[in-house]
């Protein structure tokens, strides 16, 4: 059996293991743009000096030589041949497979903000190569812009606050972290970053761009007129699929490639998983996707069951924040607080359900809510009790082999 892999991340990485240890013998082949394995959650790092190339793996140096893999690294694929079976690169020679998994994961989305797309000291922040650009550029600057306070953004406001440049963050939400934080969260964090120096401008977007003789930004004009004078702009609002390789192919796409819950998309044999099947691409969800996809590569039938939340962690200047499931609450949802002086803790119960919780400060023996959002188990007349509660207030009972945790 000849298995490929388009793609060299989370999802790619985990499906290549999973695959090596089901099916010893067959055949595997990765194919990526990239030419380092690298976690994209550690880009800031590089950015910062910490770490370099190699010590942003997050695979064993002879990964690709122990598990008896091919790595065709740096080769762009230009596309899908489903009926002959082919993945065809685009230095024109191809790859033939019996089972293919695409993992080629998100590209970072420039805004068509004035010169932002033509400008040279412009980037996103998603991938090594945009890192790579962005670090000889960011050890000149002096003032730096940041689009955008998510994750991403923040990392890099953290990184460059570090090395005592000047930071701005401009964000069109009014507080900070707004996909994964509420306020009281937010606040907490945007608290710690301007006591080291940062700027924070909400509610605001960028409008116009001025970009000098060099082809550089050097200012931008917020839609309230403030101008932002900067040496370098990053731009963290947001990324996009990257499905270059399976568009104008039988495979079906809608804004992502849509897969079954065995991650199989619409042409047989040809899986998904990882942001560009648009599910949950925070590196343990991906990492789920690209076993489940490998497990059914090999033919053992395997439903991809974490749909149900979003995990985010997050440590700035020591404080750490751990969001699990959507966090957004509906009408008639029961939404619990509890703060001290050094945690705090947000809990969205729905019909009885935990929905989500959000937990800043201490965050041990977090397991147990994980485990009642994934399992939906019923609090009905515990919900008070939601901020005290660990696995010794459940117990087990054998069903079908696993255990089924009941109040």
């Amino acid at each position: 059996m000849k298995h490929v892999i388009i793609g060299v991340g989370a999802a790619g990485i985990t499906a290549a293991k999973t695959l090596r240890e089901k099916d010893p013998s067959c055949s595997i082949t990765m194919i990526s743009t990239d030419t380092h394995v690298h976690s994209r959650c550690m880009l800031h790092r590089y950015l910062s000096h910490e770490r370099n190339e190699d010590t942003l793996s997050f695979v064993e140096p002879d990964f690709f030589e122990t598990n008896r893999i091919t790595w065709i690294k740096g080769a762009p694929v230009r596309t899908i041949d489903v009926e002959q079976k082919l993945v065809c690169l685009e230095n024109g020679s191809s790859q033939p497979f019996d089972q293919l998994l695409i993992a080629t994961g998100a590209n970072s989305f420039i805004p068509p903000v004035g010169q932002f797309r033509e400008a040279n000291n412009v980037f996103g922040l998603r991938n090594l190569s945009d890192a790579q650009a962005i670090r000889p550029l960011s050890d000149q600057a002096d003032k730096i812009l940041i689009v955008g306070s998510g994750l991403v953004g923040m990392d890099a406001a953290y990184a460059f606050l570090e090395q005592g440049k000047d930071v701005t963050v401009v964000e069109m939400a009014d507080r900070i972290l707004p996909i994964q934080l509420n306020e009281t969260a937010g606040q907490a964090y945007k608290d710690l970053f301007e006591a080291h120096g940062c700027r924070f401008l909400l509610g605001k977007k960028a409008s116009e761009t001025h970009m000098n003789d060099q082809g550089a930004i050097d200012f931008v004009s917020l839609d309230d007129g403030t101008r932002i004078d900067c040496d370098l702009v990053i731009v963290a609002a947001g990324v996009r699929p990257a499905l270059e390789c399976a568009q104008d192919t039988p495979i079906d796409i809608d804004r992502f490639i849509k897969v079954s819950d065995t991650m199989e998309t619409s042409c047989p044999n040809i899986y998904a998983a990882g942001d560009v099947a648009g599910l949950s691409g925070i590196w343990p969800n991906a990492m789920k996707q690209g076993q489940t996809a490998a497990l059914n590569m090999c033919g053992i039938h395997t439903v991809y069951e974490d749909r149900y939340a979003m995990k985010n962690t997050m440590n700035f200047y020591g404080l750490v924040t751990l969001s699990l499931g959507r966090g957004v609450a509906e009408e008639g949802d029961l939404v619990l607080e509890e703060e001290d002086a050094h945690n705090y803790r947000r809990a969205i119960l729905r019909n009885g359900k935990l929905d989500s919780i959000l937990l800043q400060g201490k965050i041990d023996y977090s397991g147990i809510y994980q485990y009642l959002i994934k399992n939906q188990i019923d609090l009905s007349g515990r919900e008070t009790d939601i901020f005290h509660l660990s696995f010794a207030d459940f117990y087990g009972v054998k069903d079908n082999g696993g255990y089924q945790y009941q109040v």
